[in-house]
């Protein structure tokens, strides 16, 4: 692991925040380390507000689409509402749907099959549309690149809406409304919004459009925060205040489809790390292993005993989920050493039966054991369909670009991507990518990086400290659980291995008198570098332990050296 210490702030700035806050300067150095500088900006750091979110009029198009749906309510237009099979898309079309049918009965959903019609907007799905009478598409969290299937649709008279957040091709489609914040056109002020979120602005300006508050749609949020944490967006501005608001209404009062979820699961408070790690795969399970429609289905359901059956079906397909990912990373892993592929700048690896709606999953498995820009595709159909992954740092959607040649279309962000290409062209793709990454990544990326907030003694880990400290929550991308080091530290004697394989490594460290229980997962291999009262350094995050009715805080040990 490679440690670096993030550049520290003003001293200046930083002691008269600290002040203003009444707070330590540990605290403050944090808030300067996030740009937040001032009281004011402090303030709406820790008290986040609906009222921060801006006027969805702000987004380019939104006029357009919220006149076109009216039209559409008013002439009773049958309106159908379409998103892809991930998370993002089916929280999406969750969303619209449940809204729109408080407007209007004329709503339908669609969710392309994963396997038959492939990522985003299908001919098949507009085709659905035209046989049965539909006018008008609301398309979520895809559509933005889908230039020729937009006027497919329109020569045959079914208009597009498009809510989008992924990065506009060279032209937009001509649909009647395309909502990106990402289109280099619009001028809306939060550029990292999820599909979900953007989802969100459409209906809330729906709602203004009606003389409802923001108050009347809260019950949404729930949806929006598993979004924001499915896809890693930033948790900064905006997305902040969905993901706070969104938590809150997943711990006191979530749609029916998410507590018979969570009624499986034996957790009291949800955190957004536990919406990642437990709502969402179970959601995605569906678009995997089966159809995304299961997903929106159990996540409108309103009758608790079917949406415990939702749930429990979803349940087995999260759990083939992990099967087949597992089996696949062991294969792909084998792949890699039989091509003497270890010490390439790129993972590609390619099985025509490899299960297309794990192959993401596998790919960021991969990057824990080589850590680089990766690959993983699988047959689908005539072509073959790949799912990328990267490293922080490294845009794999630019070294995606850079090798277009081979490829029939893609799509994505700067750490995750889809495509699709000819098989007869994969191995010269393979070849190129690598060509492309050895040229452009900064070697260093190829080391993982623990970025380490500063370095602080075991005295000031105090209960207050902490108290503070949990309400920097949520956490993802733009703020990241706060990372500290210390050096100088010795083990109480008792550390050991635990777990599974004797994994883990399990310690009391001290220093200065003061103890502290600590828990390193994965660091089991490390447990000689703390034995004999050796001296070692820990990077670390802090949170509590519970044990027999007793809550202590603790280290959650990083690394060691």
């Amino acid at each position: 692991m490679r440690w670096t210490l993030k550049p520290k702030g003003s001293s200046t700035i930083i002691q008269e925040l600290g002040k203003s806050l009444n707070v330590d300067n540990l605290i403050a150095e944090l808030l300067v380390q996030r740009g937040i500088e001032t009281y004011d900006q402090a303030k709406k750091f820790f008290r986040p507000s609906l009222d921060d979110l801006h006027d969805p009029f702000l987004m380019k198009d939104m006029d357009k689409a919220v006149s076109r749906i009216e039209k559409a309510i008013a002439n009773s237009e049958n309106i159908m509402v379409y998103g892809d099979y991930d998370v993002d898309g089916t929280t999406s079309v969750a969303l619209m749907s449940s809204y729109l049918k408080t407007l209007s009965p004329q709503i339908a959903t669609y969710i392309p099959d994963r396997y038959d019609e492939g990522y985003g907007v299908s001919y098949k799905g507009i085709d659905y549309a035209h046989d049965n009478d539909i006018s008008l598409i609301v398309a979520l969290d895809c559509g933005i690149k889908a230039v020729e299937k937009v006027a497919y649709a329109k020569s045959k008279d079914v208009d597009f809406i498009i809510c989008d957040h992924h990065r506009p091709g060279k032209e937009i489609p001509d649909a009647v409304a395309v909502l990106d914040p990402k289109r280099d056109d619009c001028e809306y002020p939060y550029k990292e919004l999820c599909g979900c979120g953007v989802g969100f602005k459409l209906i809330q300006a729906l709602a203004a459009n009606r003389d409802q508050t923001i108050d009347d749609l809260i019950l949404y949020l729930d949806l929006v925060a598993t979004a924001i944490g499915a896809d890693i967006v930033p948790i900064t501005g905006e997305n902040r205040v969905l993901a706070y608001y969104g938590l809150q209404v997943i711990n006191e009062n979530p749609r029916i489809g998410i507590k018979a979820m969570i009624s499986q699961v034996k957790k009291e408070v949800f955190t957004i790390t536990d919406v990642v790690f437990i709502i969402a795969p179970r959601i995605n399970a569906a678009g995997r292993m089966k159809h995304g429609l299961h997903a929106v289905n159990l996540l409108t359901e309103e009758n608790f005993e079917t949406a415990l059956q939702y749930a429990s079906e979803i349940e087995l397909y999260n759990s083939d989920r992990k099967d087949a990912d597992k089996s696949i990373t062991q294969e792909a892993l084998g792949q890699i050493q039989n091509n003497n592929e270890e010490e390439r700048y790129t993972t590609v690896v390619y099985q025509e039966n490899w299960h297309k709606g794990v192959i993401g999953i596998v790919a960021s498995r991969l990057i824990e054991t080589y850590y680089r820009p990766t690959l993983v595709f699988t047959k689908s159909g005539e072509k073959l369909a790949a799912s990328a992954r990267s490293v922080k740092g490294f845009d794999v959607y630019n070294a995606l670009e850079a090798c277009s040649e081979y490829i029939e279309q893609f799509g994505g962000h700067k750490y995750a991507a889809g495509l699709t290409l000819l098989e007869e062209h994969y191995e010269s793709f393979k070849q190129k990518f690598e060509e492309v990454v050895s040229a452009t990544i900064d070697k260093k990326l190829l080391i993982p990086e623990i970025s380490v907030d500063f370095a602080i003694e075991l005295e000031q880990i105090t209960p207050r400290f902490y108290r503070i400290l949990k309400q920097f929550a949520p956490y993802g991308p733009g703020n990241m659980t706060p990372i500290f080091m210390t050096e100088g530290l010795t083990d109480t004697g008792y550390g050991k291995c635990v777990g599974a394989d004797e994994k883990h490594l399990k310690c009391t460290v001290q220093k200065n008198d003061v103890t502290i229980g600590s828990i390193g997962f994965g660091l089991g291999p490390k447990h000689d570098l703390i034995t004999k009262k050796q001296r070692f350094k820990a990077a670390y995050t802090i949170d509590e332990n519970e044990w027999n009715g007793n809550v202590s805080l603790q280290l959650k040990l990083k690394d060691i050296i």
